[in-house]
């Protein structure tokens, strides 16, 4: 049992939340959401005992073990991989290292060697000699081939590291496991492996995620950092989301019928309250119209961006063709004699557990970067924007502010224009002023896409946009982009973004090639 009791925190002069009292039982997933700031990510440090609330109290049994995503990825780089997953065990890592100073020893007293005992029995409760194999298995399952096992953190791929980290935290089933966005650089394949994993899990899980898919399919309940408080509701994201807007929709049409009534007693108190007569039914309604009162309509803090993509023509019959196209990046072959036609409102989804690939490829066909082999041929009618998955080059070392960069990099020459387009993405006041050296990576990836908006071109490639997005970003996001009528090129983590807007999937692994002209749960299950 996990609970807290009148939990408050303030931060910067503000109260993010107050009178928490929240109660986590084994067996269930706590899906926990809110607005980028609202206290997400500090309320589970909160709970692991990070750091401290302002007020109220964190309850939970010592016996029990929590385990944490770790976030720092160069904290175990002296280690191996199967090292580094093992040590999500705290208690099993220290049995471990007194028993080897205890076997070291030429000699042990008696009283050492009781306590040499309680360690290997206590060793064996933690499963401690199949510690290395389930280790194995869990890198395994998150499809880290064996050659890393043994491998230094610090000479892994960032991709690695990060299901590393995770197969900590998952490792030796902990009586709670507290996660912040453990789908962040994970492919969509491993992302259901997770799925399932934490289906099986009898552990307290809380989990913050952005992946309205992946908190569909492992949450029993919702937790909802909003409006300064934290409530919880039973079932899944949708689950949640469908209430609140049928709770919203009931106090707004409480709020008319009772504004409606109010005007009605209003107008027959100003009528005859002075007329001798009616006095008394008069009086009769002031007291009605004291007992009549609206219900509050609380401010939330998520906001919506507006995101829409108007291309300045139709696309005509030819958009890509692509022959035999090859890349090598280091010492890798990424793209092995790639070859495909685009066709016109093809919206194209590229998957594969390859993000190299994937990248090179957009990179290639948006004339960043020269294949090895190959040709591409892009339609004369066509036109394309490009987002790349890495966008530093565009802000880091820049002292313009925003409205300055946007008329920079689109082309417009008011700032009242600038200002105008800024405001539908979420920038207002003087935000505009800010420097976008100093932006976040969602307030960049929102710069980006405004940049692509006021493009006006009829091919989008996207590589990854949802990276850095809150929930409602993505929603909105997702939102534009079925409504786009023309084509588009991307790629992304996220299991509904890629159902809800590709009619066809791509995966261009290096000899894993698919080219299949459907959506993407029906392309997993051919797969």
């Amino acid at each position: 049992m996990l609970s807290t009791t009148d939990l408050a925190l303030e931060y910067a002069g503000r109260s993010l939340f107050k009178n928490a009292n929240l109660s986590f039982t084994e067996g269930n997933c706590y899906g926990i959401i809110g607005a980028n700031g609202a206290g997400k990510s500090t309320l589970l440090k909160i709970l692991s005992g990070e750091i401290e609330p302002s007020r109220g109290t964190v309850n939970r049994s010592p016996k029990e073990r929590i385990s944490v995503l770790k976030q720092d990825h160069y904290l175990y780089d002296d280690k191996t991989a199967l090292e580094t997953v093992i040590l999500g065990n705290e208690e099993l890592t220290e049995i471990t290292a007194k028993k080897e100073i205890y076997y070291a020893k030429e000699d042990m007293t008696e009283q050492e060697g009781i306590e040499l005992c309680e360690l290997e029995e206590r060793f064996a409760e933690l499963d401690g000699w199949s510690a290395e194999s389930d280790a194995e298995i869990l890198l395994n399952g998150l499809d880290i081939p064996s050659e890393y096992h043994y491998t230094l953190m610090g000479e892994l791929p960032e991709e690695i590291k990060v299901k590393v980290l995770l197969a900590q935290a998952l490792f030796g089933n902990p009586d709670i496991l507290l996660m912040d966005e453990p789908t962040n650089h994970l492919d969509l394949k491993t992302i259901s492996w997770l799925e399932n994993f934490l289906l099986d899990l009898d552990s307290i899980v809380l989990v913050v995620s952005h992946d309205r898919h992946f908190l569909n399919k492992i949450c029993t309940h919702i937790v909802d950092v909003d409006f300064g408080k934290i409530t919880m509701l039973v079932g899944n994201y949708d689950f949640w989301y469908e209430y609140t807007q049928i709770r919203q929709r009931q106090i707004r049409e409480q709020n008319k019928k009772a504004e409606q009534k109010i005007a009605e007693l209003q107008t027959f108190i100003s009528r005859f309250s002075a007329n001798a007569s009616k006095s008394k039914q008069a009086t009769s309604r002031k007291k009605l119209l004291d007992n009549l009162t609206l219900a509050p309509e609380e401010v939330s803090s998520r906001r919506f961006p507006f995101f829409d993509f108007k291309p300045d023509r139709e696309i005509g019959n030819e958009v890509l063709t692509v022959k035999n196209l090859s890349k090598t990046v280091g010492d890798r072959k990424v793209l092995d004699n790639v070859s495909f036609i685009i066709r016109p409102h093809d919206k194209v989804a590229f998957v594969g557990d390859d993000s190299l690939a994937r990248t090179t490829l957009f990179s290639i066909l948006c004339g960043e970067t020269e294949p090895d082999e190959g040709e591409i041929k892009w339609g004369v009618t066509t036109s394309h924007a490009y987002f790349p998955t890495d966008n530093s080059a565009f802000f880091d070392g820049c002292d313009r502010n925003l409205a300055e960069w946007l008329c920079d990099q689109t082309g417009l020459t008011y700032e009242t224009d600038a200002r105008s387009w800024l405001g539908r993405l979420l920038f207002s006041g003087d935000e505009i002023y800010k420097k976008v050296n100093v932006l976040s990576g969602g307030e960049r990836v929102r710069m980006m896409l405004c940049r692509m908006m006021l493009s006006g071109a009829n091919v989008l490639v996207l590589d990854e946009p949802t990276n850095h997005l809150d929930l409602e970003s993505i929603a909105s996001l997702n939102d534009g982009l079925i409504r786009f009528p023309e084509t588009m090129l991307f790629s992304s983590h996220d299991h509904q973004f890629v159902q809800t807007i590709a009619n066809r999937i791509i995966d261009v692994t290096t000899g894993h090639f698919r080219d299949k002209q459907t959506t993407f749960d029906e392309y997993e299950e051919l797969v």
